[in-house]
This record gives C-alpha cells, structure tokens and sequence, in this order.
C-alpha cells in the first residue's frame, strides 16, 4: 500500500477557543466563533474519523481496521481492537481548565479511562505559558485548601513557552494550558478529564462548568512537582518516550527526504512547519496523516520542513 491515510476533522467548540485553524493553518471553519479543538484521528464510540481521498475515501477509521487491520496495524492486530491513539489541534485562545486524566491503577475504579498525552506548541503568543504538576513541596492537604479558598494557582507549577517546545503529560499530572497556544497534542485514545478548577469561568451557556473534585484529588499524583519542558531545537531527535508512544521530531533541509520502510510499524507523520511531498501528493503544515504498516513511503521537502513521527503504539 503506497498510500498515506488522510482524514476529515472534526472541529469542537470550547468556551477556551478561538480562530487560529483558520488564521494559521488555512483551514475553513465552522461559523462558531469559539473552535477550541479539531480532532485529526479518532476511534470511538462518539466520534470517528473519515478518510479524506484514496481507496478508502469515505470510510470511518473503525470500519478501515474493521476490514484491513493487517495492512494498516500489522499482522497481529485484531480488527475489533480501536486504534490507540488520538490526535487533536488545540486553539487555546483563553486558558483551559485545571485538569487531571485518572492514572491506570484508578481509572477503572472511578470508571474512566486514562489518558497520557504530548503537547508540541505549533505556535505561541508573546507570554505563553503552560501549567504542568505542582510546585515543588506542595502537599494535597495545602492544595486543598488553596480549593476552599479559591487560591489554587498558587499551588502548581507554571512556566513560559515558546513555538517549538514540547510537554509530556502522563496520567495523574496536575494540568492546564495558558492563553495564547496552538498546540499538537497526541493522546492516548481517551476522553476523560476531571476539572478540579476553572478559574471562575463561566461556560458557553454562561452558567460555571461541571467541577470533578473528588475524581480529581483521587488522580493527581501528589509528588509529581515541577516537570521539565523539552524546549525548541533546529535538530531531529526524539522529543516524547513513554510506554504508549513515542515522538520523533524529524528536521528537514531543502531536498532532503525522509524515508519509511514498509512492514515494520504503523506510524503517524504531523507536519509542524513548511511542507514535504509524497509524489505529487502535498502534505503541508497542520496535516496529521497515518501511515499503513504495509507501506513504504520516501517523502521529499521542497524546502526547510519539520515533521513529527509518532510511533511505537502497536505493541
């Protein structure tokens, strides 16, 4: 198979959301003012991805694994099994909520799903920050009553980034991204999320949004303080390790090619800057493209580009 798997997004409106798909990534919106999230690669229940072109063209992702798990996961991949990862563009326009993704060991106890996810900041406004575990020495019993008293910024852990950094945020880390990012994120397949504090805010019906204390003090991870932040660098190398995924960030120089070999793994290729071509076929900045097990793809830059290459969540 020599073809990359496209898909159709799915644009998601947030109280935190704004325009930058259409601004930055010349994509044409829905009229909502407030897109805070397109979903790029999907499988589940509520939402499913649609490939965009080629032999597959207006199949869901589901039903593609449904009848070709071979070629696209490899020969050992069952065809109920969903894919594992989910890919998303975030526009955070205003900051998100103070969040946390239930760990493994509480997950099914709270009936959730966990969620381990990278941030790769596409893009950032003059003092972009993000806000990632706690600080260094807080206890739950002080977060705590930094809750009560409406104080809990005062209790994590918040730093500036620029375009080109890059976060990993496992289950059970403390989380939320501040005003003015256009963020890559890829993610375990998972939607569960407890909101511990909003700042206040009211949502898109103008009423507060939902709080999930108690879910949230059962899934923090209490000494996680303090994380690190890969930071930008005009060099390939790998930018996120856990045992879901893996990330590569991949620089290319004008007529450089990057090359992938058929029957070694699936893998997903987001193009972050510039563009690359396979053939003909153009895959420029904001794409996220899946690339089968059974291809063998030599993808060309037509002038300086960088890629990201996710891989590593086959088993």
């Amino acid at each position: 198979m020599r073809e990359v798997l496209r898909f159709q997004p799915l644009y998601k409106e947030r109280v935190w959301g704004g325009r930058l798909f259409e601004t930055s990534l010349g994509r044409t919106l829905p009229k909502a003012d407030a897109i805070g999230e397109s979903w790029e690669i999907v499988d589940r229940p509520e939402a499913q991805s649609v490939v965009r072109g080629g032999v597959y063209a207006g199949l869901t992702l589901r039903a593609v694994l449904g009848a070709h798990a071979g070629v696209v996961m490899g020969p050992h991949w069952p065809a109920e099994k969903r894919f594992p990862l989910l890919v998303k563009w975030l526009d955070c326009r205003e900051r998100l909520s103070l969040q946390v993704h239930p760990p493994v060991a509480v997950a099914g106890e709270l009936q959730g799903e966990p969620k381990t996810e990278n941030w790769f900041l596409a893009e950032t406004a003059p003092g972009a920050h993000l806000i990632a575990g706690l600080r260094r020495g807080v206890s739950r019993e002080q977060f705590e009553q930094a809750l009560a008293s409406h104080s809990a910024e005062a209790c994590v852990h918040r730093f500036p980034v620029a375009t080109g950094d890059s976060l990993l945020v496992p289950s059970g880390r403390l989380h939320a991204i501040d005003a003015g990012c256009l963020i890559l994120e890829i993610q375990q397949n998972s939607d569960t999320t407890y909101r511990v504090y909003d700042w206040g805010r009211a949502g898109l019906d103008g009423k507060p949004r939902e709080l999930h204390v108690a879910e949230s003090l059962r899934s923090i991870v209490w000494d996680d303080f303090e994380p690190a932040v890969v930071r930008a660098a005009p060099t390939s190398g790998v930018i996120a390790e856990c045992p879901e995924f893996s990330i590569r960030r991949v620089v290319l120089g004008k007529g450089e090619r990057l090359d992938i070999a058929a029957g070694q793994q699936p893998r997903l290729l987001s193009v972050v800057t510039g563009r690359i071509q396979l053939g003909a076929e153009s895959i420029v900045r904001g794409d996220n493209v899946l690339l089968p097990y059974a291809g063998g793809f030599s993808f060309h830059a037509p002038d300086t580009a960088m890629v990201l290459v996710t891989e590593d969540f086959a088993g």
